[in-house]
C-alpha cells in the first residue's frame, strides 16, 4: 500500500493546487477507504475518495477532472512524477499501473506502447465483456475476476453485529457490566461490528450444448465461492443431475474443469430440466432450508415436461428463502423469455437477470443481502 499512499499524498497536493482544502487527516481517511472499496470498479473509487476527501458540491467537477487525470494511467501536468529512484531506471518516466491486485509505479518496458496498457479502463471492459467472446489470452485475467468477486461475496456484513476485539461501534452497556468487576471503573470499552454473514447457497447450473459458451465460467465462479464459502453446493444438469462438489481441488479449477466435463452425464447434450429439477428436491431437498438462496442458470431451453418443471420450481419455492435464475441470453436486449420451460418456470422466481459477464454475476451481491 506504500505506493497508493504516496499517489494519494500527490493527488491530495493537485487538490490543493486548484483550490479544494484537503488536509492530512483526510488523506489518512482516503488510505483507510481504499481497502473497503472495489477497487476494480472506477465509479466506486471515485465515490469514495471524494466522501473520505469531504469534497464539497461545488469542487466536484474540479476533483473529477483531477481524479481522472490521476487515476486513469496518466497523471497531471501540475504535479509531475518525481524522478526513478534506481540509477538504472534513470531518463525513464515511471506510471502507475494496476496489475489485478494493486496500484503500483512501475517504468514501462522500452518495447511497448501506450495501446495495450493495463488499467481501470481494460478490468471494466473485461467486467462487462460477454463470456462467449472471452479469447484465450483474456482466460486467467477473467478468472481472478471471477475469484476477486467471490471473495466479496464471502466478505459481505450483515446487519447483526457481534462482540469483537478490535476496533468497532462502543457497546456501551457491555462496558458498564465489565465495570461491576472493577468498582465502576471503565477500564476498557466492550465494542461490537457487523458480523460477516456467510450465505447458504444452492447453485444449479445447466451444462447442455446451448450453455457451452457460458458453462466454463460459471463453474470456475462456483468452484470460486466453494474455496471461500463453506456452505455451497454445486450441481450441474442436462439430462440428469450430477452433484460436482467431490471434484473441486481449491489449487487446480482448470483442472477441476477438466474432470467435470468427462464425469458429467450427456455433457454438452440436450436438457430436461424439469426431470433434473425435481430429482434434485426428492434426492437433495434437505440441503434447502428458509435461509438457503437457489441459483438456477440455464437458457431455459427444455426438451422435457414443462409441468414437471413448473412443479419442481413450485416445490423448491416452499423450502427456500429466494430463488435466483440467471439466462445468459438475457444478456441481448432483443431476448424475450417466450421458451416454453422458461415461461414454466419464471412465475416462480424471485430474481430473474443475465448471466452473461462479470458484471451480471455482482448482482448476486444485492440479491443475496
Amino acid at each position: 500500500m506504500s505506493g497508493v499512499t504516496e499517489h494519494l499524498a500527490r493527488f491530495a497536493g493537485a487538490m490543493r493546487a486548484h483550490g479544494i482544502r484537503v488536509g492530512l487527516s483526510d488523506e489518512i481517511d482516503a488510505a483507510s477507504a481504499l481497502p473497503l472499496v472495489d477497487v476494480l470498479d472506477r465509479a466506486e473509487v471515485r465515490r469514495g475518495l471524494r466522501i473520505a476527501f469531504k469534497v464539497p458540491r461545488e469542487a466536484w467537477t474540479t476533483f473529477d477532472r483531477l481524479f481522472d487525470e490521476h487515476w486513469g494511467g496518466a497523471v497531471a501536468p501540475e504535479v509531475p512524477v518525481p524522478p526513478p529512484r534506481h540509477p538504472r531506471e534513470r531518463g525513464r518516466s515511471l506510471q502507475w499501473r494496476w496489475d489485478g491486485a494493486r496500484v503500483h509505479l512501475e517504468a514501462p518496458a522500452p518495447e511497448r506502447t501506450g495501446a495495450d496498457q493495463p488499467g481501470y479502463s481494460s478490468e471494466r471492459l473485461l467486467r462487462r465483456k460477454s463470456f462467449d467472446r472471452i479469447s484465450e489470452a483474456e482466460l486467467a485475467a477473467m478468472q481472478r475476476l471471477l475469484a476477486r468477486l467471490a471473495l466479496k461475496l464471502a466478505a459481505r456484513r450483515s446487519r447483526r453485529l457481534v462482540p469483537t476485539s478490535r476496533r468497532g461501534l462502543v457497546d456501551l452497556r457491555r462496558s458498564f457490566r465489565r465495570a461491576l468487576a472493577t468498582d465502576g471503573d471503565l477500564i476498557g470499552l466492550a465494542r461490537r461490528e457487523r458480523a460477516v454473514d456467510e450465505p447458504r447457497i444452492v447453485l444449479l447450473y445447466d451444462t447442455s450444448g446451448s450453455m457451452d459458451p457460458y458453462t466454463r465460467f460459471h463453474l470456475a465462479f462456483a468452484f470460486a465461492l466453494r474455496r471461500v464459502i463453506r456452505r455451497v453446493e454445486i450441481f450441474a444438469f442436462n439430462t440428469s443431475l450430477t452433484r460436482v462438489g467431490h471434484v473441486f481441488a481449491p489449487a487446480r479449477v482448470l483442472r477441476s474443469l477438466d474432470c467435470l466435463a468427462t464425469e458429467v452425464p450427456d455433457w454438452s447434450g440436450g436438457t430436461r430440466i424439469g426431470a433434473c429439477l425435481a430429482e434434485f428436491v426428492t434426492a437433495y431437498g434437505g440441503l434447502v432450508a428458509r435461509d438457503t438462496t437457489v441459483v438456477i442458470v440455464s437458457d431455459g431451453l427444455d426438451l422435457g415436461d414443462n409441468e414437471l418443471l413448473a412443479h419442481s420450481m413450485r416445490a423448491l419455492r416452499a423450502r427456500s428463502r429466494t430463488i435466483v435464475w440467471l439466462n445468459p441470453l438475457l444478456g441481448d436486449p432483443r431476448y424475450e423469455p417466450t421458451a416454453a420451460g422458461m415461461r414454466a418456470a419464471l412465475p416462480h422466481v424471485d430474481h430473474f437477470g443475465p448471466g452473461h459477464d462479470v458484471a451480471s454475476l455482482e448482482r448476486l451481491t444485492r440479491w443475496l443481502n
